[in-house]
């Protein structure tokens, strides 16, 4: 037991002997006054003498005679006294009632042999029963002389009715503090009970009295009666008693039936103090060196050795055995502050209980053996035996649920290493050596990895780590670095120090094709650094020559373009001041019969191979200018952007096709933007000068996509008459993290302000980034926040419905509409398109 515990008990015995103290200063206040008047008119016969002497050997019987109710090591009685002090009052004067009340008590109490404590207790108490008592009928003026029958039996239930409220408002508060009960729970114990036998002695009562009002003599009948009421009542508390003992047992034991060790000892402990009673309870396992020690209120302790227990008084134990005796778990202590004798009954509801609990133990520790076990398997299964790192299975499973659960929070990216000459080491020291090898290598790998990223070794010399939450792509080469770096070092190997070479592939995530795609990416990225004698080299579209899922697709795009399996999508682009919606961006998409809807990714390069670009390019645009007049005849004249392969400005007649679709659908020039990518080489520009000129002369609109992550942007801006830049994603992404991502993106805003171009930041999604590129000088942006690609009807729907009530907007304002100055110049013209602050 804890020393606060020790500590409470102290308290409560002090609360317990100021309250059983004040009620006996109190009592012994009314025996002196009762003792004075019983000097004034004492017993003047015979007579009076054998009444007293009668009265007092009533009122000892009546405590003597009585039903004892155990709680914890404290056995409270249920007694006669204010019966036979209610009779007394009915023919003896109120001092005599007082005076007999403290003899009878005190006789009751010498002969019980009851503690000292406990005797005052009792003397104290029925002193000031006998006295409220006294006091109510001296007001009612009762007894009277020969009072009706009807009055007499009002007047006597009153009287009684104050006996019984003493008695209870006397005694509850002590019962509470010995027991550890609360005073109001202990009221409602038994309440039934009490008021039946309050009944029961008020019916004797009140025969009695209407006995004596008939013949004094008739009194040699009450004896008989009340030794019937009496052992009639104690039958009736005693299968009570046992009745709720059983239902408090079948409660126990299914309490117990729990799976987690932990739980079974403290519900056996705090069950166990609650059915029997005790003050403490103790439960030993031996097979777990392990004990542990509470009550009603908790675990106090729970460990290997205990300390000695603080409560003194008397053990009892029972072993932890099954119904066959054939396992012993361990022993059950049951402690109480007193001599404290358990009846037949609750002995075997102790042995019944420790049977249950053994049973309920063995059953827990079966259970976290067999949870063991199959922690333990599935540790094995998805666990490389030899490194103790993630296998194979492991990391796909891992990886998928990244990619589809938590591709949000970052960029995901895969490193494979594989152990170059690894062969020989096993050859020339032997496979021991080589699987030490393999565990030092893996150490160094864990070591060099962040706490979020998943080390695994596929199998044999090959290892993979899976980079989770990444900034931007370009980190995932600083991070393979790394962790290729961590095995530059030599390894001890037996006294003897081997270098360990490795090559590693990069791959990020890819759009589609889920973990096995990014696994078989990574894997072609290491064999290029291993036949270009690199230590590292990072996945790349154009010398991927093994992508047989795009050249199955490539199979199908002649049926794909004459079936119009393409469709096109639109993300707007929004004003980031204001929140307005000023273009959109088409987006292909190929809604494959089989595969579902596939991304632009895996097939617009097969689209360039095929021969078939002219086709497919003007598919595409034709759907872009429908979705733009579709617009502008609702009332939203919004220019559409379309991407252009630089294949097709190798097409000298690209123009003339554009501004033929751009005629058919009578829209002006000025309503298509053409993105192009920083892709372009040098050596093409010569000859896509005079396409580009001509579409500029005609009035469209062109876009330098993705900016800032090809080799020549300057150079391209120099020679190719753009009207907008697009910041790329990967930049907008890391910017709040990543300084040189900020850096681009400010240099980025600088360079348009320079050369009077429109600079759109793709991938804007949170508030926080949208805010930060306004404050930065941005005008527009695209990306989640304001919407995904939509259908145009979706699109139409979204501009018409509005945000905050304004229609063509698709969120609020960054500042009130008269905080800010709009220069001239839009991207419906030609100019740029920014907001300044006064």
């Amino acid at each position: 037991m804890s020393r606060t515990d020790g500590r409470r008990d102290v308290e409560t015995d002090r609360h317990l002997l100021t309250l059983v103290g004040l009620i006996v200063v109190l009592a012994s206040t009314v025996t002196i006054a009762a003792t004075a008047f019983l000097v004034r008119t004492p017993p003047s016969s015979v007579r009076d003498v054998a009444t007293f002497v009668t009265l007092t050997f009533m009122i000892a019987v009546g405590g003597i005679v009585k039903t004892s109710v155990r709680i914890r090591s404290t056995t409270h009685s249920i007694a006669w006294v204010e019966t036979a002090i209610v009779i007394g009052l009915a023919i003896t004067p109120p001092s005599w009632v007082v005076v007999s009340t403290v003899l009878g008590v005190a006789g009751a109490s010498a002969v019980l042999r009851l503690p000292a404590i406990k005797a005052a207790f009792g003397i104290g108490k029925n002193v000031l029963i006998a006295g409220g008592t006294v006091a109510v009928a001296g007001f009612l003026h009762w007894p009277g002389s020969s009072p009706p029958i009807g009055s007499l039996i009002g007047t006597l239930s009153i009287v009684y009715l104050a006996a019984a409220l003493l008695d209870d408002l006397l005694a509850m508060p002590v019962i509470a503090l010995a027991s550890g009960t609360r005073i109001l729970r202990q009221f409602r114990s038994d309440l039934d009970l009490r008021i039946g036998g309050f009944a029961v002695r008020f019916v004797v009562a009140a025969a009695t009295v209407l006995i004596l009002r008939a013949d004094p003599r008739l009194l040699l009948a009450v004896p008989p009666l009340v030794l019937s009421l009496h052992l009639a009542y104690s039958t009736r508390v005693r299968t009570r008693t046992e009745q709720q003992a059983w239902q408090r047992l079948a409660r126990a034991t299914d309490a117990l039936n729990v799976v987690d060790l932990d739980e079974v000892l403290t519900t056996a402990v705090t069950e166990a103090a609650e059915l029997f009673s005790a003050d403490e309870v103790e439960i030993e396992l031996r097979d777990r060196g392990r004990t542990v020690r509470g009550n009603a209120g908790g675990i106090a302790y729970d460990g290997a050795t205990p300390e000695p227990s603080t409560v003194d008084g008397r053990v009892m134990p029972v072993a932890l055995e099954g119904h066959d005796r054939a396992v012993d778990l361990g022993v059950l202590r049951l402690r109480f502050a007193g001599p404290v004798e358990l009846s037949e009954r609750e002995q075997y509801t102790l042995r019944t209980f420790a049977s249950a609990l053994c049973t309920a133990v063995r059953n827990a520790q079966a259970y976290a053996e067999l949870a063991r076990i199959a922690d333990e398997h599935a540790y094995a299964a998805t666990h490389d035996a030899l490194t103790g790192l993630s296998n194979r299975r492991h990391l796909l499973d891992e990886g998928t649920e990244q990619l589809t659960n938590r591709h949000a929070e970052g960029v995901t990216a895969l490193v494979l290493i594989d152990l170059n000459h690894f062969k020989e080491v096993n050859d020339t020291l032997g496979h021991g050596a080589g699987d030490r090898v393999l565990t030092q290598v893996a150490d160094r790998l864990r070591g060099a990895a962040r706490p979020d990223d998943l080390v695994a070794r596929l199998g044999g010399d090959e290892f993979a780590v899976l980079l989770r939450g990444l900034p931007a792509p370009a980190v995932a080469a600083h991070r393979a670095e790394a962790l290729l770096a961590a095995l530059h070092e030599p390894l001890d190997l037996d006294g003897m120090r081997i270098s360990v070479e490795a090559s590693g592939g990069i791959a990020v995530a890819p759009a589609s094709g889920g973990m096995p795609e990014l696994l078989r990416r990574a894997d072609v990225a290491m064999y290029q650094a291993k036949r270009a004698g690199q230590r590292i080299a990072t996945y790349a579209p154009t010398r991927d020559t093994a992508d047989l899922g795009r050249l199955t697709l490539g199979g199908e795009l002649p049926r794909a373009v004459a079936d119009h399996e393409f469709t096109v999508n639109f993300q707007p682009l929004v004003d980031l001041g204001s929140g307005e919606v000023i273009g959109a961006e088409a987006l292909a998409r190929w809604h494959h019969p089989t595969h579902g809807m596939i991304d632009p990714l895996r097939f617009i390069e097969a689209v360039e191979r095929s021969g078939l670009l002219p086709a497919f390019a003007e598919a595409i645009l034709d759907q872009a200018l429908i979705a733009a007049g579709s617009w502008r005849d609702a009332g939203f004249d919004l220019p559409v952007s379309v991407n252009v392969s630089p294949r097709s400005l190798l097409d000298a007649r690209f123009p003339g096709a554009v501004l033929a679709r751009l005629r058919a659908h009578d829209l002006p020039p000025d309503r298509l933007v053409l993105e192009l990518t920083e892709t372009l080489t040098l050596s093409q520009l010569d000859v896509v000068d005079r396409v580009l000129s001509r579409l500029r002369d005609s009035g469209v609109r062109l876009a330098l996509d993705d900016f800032g992550t090809g080799y020549s942007s300057l150079s391209l801006l120099s020679r190719i008459p753009v009207h907008e830049l697009k910041i790329d994603r990967s930049f907008v992404t890391a910017m709040e993290s990543a300084t040189e991502a900020a850096a681009v993106i400010r240099s980025t805003l600088d360079l348009g302000r320079s050369l009077d171009l429109t600079v759109v930041a793709e991938g804007v999604e949170s508030e926080p980034q949208r805010r930060a590129l306004w404050e930065l000088g941005c005008a527009a942006g695209q990306g989640h926040l304001f919407a995904r690609p939509l259908p145009s009807g979706t699109l139409l729907a979204a501009l018409q419905r509005g945000a905050g009530g304004r229609p063509g907007a698709l969120a609020p304002p960054l500042h009130d509409a008269g905080a800010v100055i709009r220069l001239p110049g839009r991207r419906t013209g030609g100019g740029r398109n920014r907001a300044a602050t006064p």
